[in-house]
């Protein structure tokens, strides 16, 4: 048995306009290579490729159904790639969010220092009293 693909792998597979429409097509359900082929007008040597590429990546199986190879998408390599995004989504928040908090700490540094220098330039223009 092959070990599981690397998630590498995975975005390389997907990376490919024909192979993420195989996919999307196997959403749907198990299809056959001719079914899959039917909507591209390549070869069915060149949608084998393909298939060899989503399987080796982990994203489908291929059968034996008597003459048919019947190709079949695992929800669970999709599920790594979810899970992948979602913790790389997570971090980019955090790092989004301390940048926020960043950029208001240096507001409001620069807002006081604005405004103590506006207030020390009114007490210097203003008139003086004389005793």
């Amino acid at each position: 048995m092959r070990p599981p693909a690397s998630i590498h792998d995975t975005f390389a597979a997907l990376g490919d306009p024909t192979r993420r429409a195989i996919v999307e097509r196997l959403a749907a359900g198990d299809a056959t290579v001719l079914e899959l082929a039917a909507p591209f007008d390549i070869s069915l040597p060149a949608i084998s490729r393909h298939l060899k590429v989503l399987e080796k990546a982990g994203l489908i199986t291929r059968g034996r159904d008597a003459q048919k190879r019947p190709c079949r998408l695992r929800p669970e390599a999709l599920t790594e790639v979810a899970a992948w995004a979602e913790h790389t989504r997570r971090a980019w928040e955090q790092r989004f969010d301390r940048l926020q908090r960043y950029l208001e700490q240096m507001q409001d540094t620069e807002q006081t220092k604005t405004s103590e220098h506006e207030t020390k330039k009114e007490d210097d223009h203003a008139p003086r009293r004389r005793r």
